[in-house]
């Protein structure tokens, strides 16, 4: 196995064996298999993916977890930022979620907007804040393709309405390419927030052909806008020398959103195959 940093640990999320955020057809494939295929492919981590996919249970989910040497990372948080009563909503999310990340030693809970205007944001996210820390979980923002809260313009807005919060970052390489961004200068820009990382890559070609259909995010997908990691656009040399250069420590999850049971490729033969590069490339930076 190719030496990499230590600081750099992998993992893995559900949505790369095409779960969805919702119940569905999905969410009927056999959990264990999945996570069998996680560790097959050489992952040592998984986020939760959507609550109530994997065992709720503590106790039940250590048992699958434990002698898979998984380590559980964190779940997403959908928030309308916008709208005063979607703190209430956000709060009752992290309760539900929160023991059950607490109990696993999960260190992130993870934010996005479902779609925001500004006067509510920093209320939302402050509220999240002060809920998240009960459990003893780092909150961190993912800006997200198809809300409001998902160019690099408005990300800054967000981050600068919410300065005040202690909320960090977790960058998307594929939503933020997908917005028209480059990960490697986020990651710059954003270095002392930067707290939590998640891999994709795009395929610019398919990705082109997504915008001039003016098809939405889910359909996009459908089309195979994200690809194996390193067979698309984003230069992940430049990102992890930037990540090496400001000492980014922790987990990076490698995720590739697929329509589930129509994959071009099955999922554990892409994930394996994105972290034999990622590999590669981390060891590139110690060689």
């Amino acid at each position: 196995m190719t030496k990499q940093p230590a600081r750099f640990n992998f993992a893995s999320a559900p949505d790369s064996w095409g779960v969805l955020d919702y119940p569905g057809p999905s969410w009927d494939q056999s959990y264990q298999k999945m996570l069998d295929e996680m560790v097959i492919a050489g992952y040592t981590g998984t986020e939760l993916g959507p609550y109530g996919f994997l065992p709720t249970d503590p106790k039940l989910l250590e048992t699958e977890l434990t002698p898979r040497k998984l380590k559980l990372l964190g779940s997403f948080v959908p928030a309308v930022l916008s709208d005063p009563a979607s703190t209430k909503v956000v709060v009752e999310h992290i309760r539900k979620v929160g023991g059950l990340l607490a109990a696993l030693g999960a260190p992130f809970l993870v934010l996005a907007d479902a779609q925001s205007e500004w006067k509510q944001v920093a209320k939302v996210v402050a509220e999240a804040a002060k809920v998240t820390e009960d459990f003893g979980l780092d909150l961190v923002f993912h800006p997200h393709v198809s809300t409001f809260v998902e160019t690099m313009k408005e990300t800054e807005q967000f981050f600068d309405v919410t300065s005040g919060t202690g909320i960090g970052l977790c960058l998307d390489t594929g939503h933020c390419a997908y917005a028209g961004g480059d990960s490697a200068e986020e990651a710059e820009k954003y270095r002392d927030i930067l707290r939590f990382v998640h891999i994709k890559d795009v395929n610019e070609t398919v990705l082109a052909e997504a915008r001039r259909q003016e098809l939405n995010f889910e359909q996009a997908i459908e089309l195979n806008a994200f690809t194996i990691i390193g067979q698309g656009s984003i230069d992940f040399k430049e990102f992890f020398r930037v990540l090496e250069k400001n000492g980014y420590s922790g987990w990076l999850v490698v995720e590739q959103d697929v329509k589930f049971d129509a994959p071009k490729v099955p999922p554990v033969e892409s994930v394996a195959a994105s972290l034999r590069y990622l590999e590669h490339i981390v060891g590139a930076l110690v060689a």
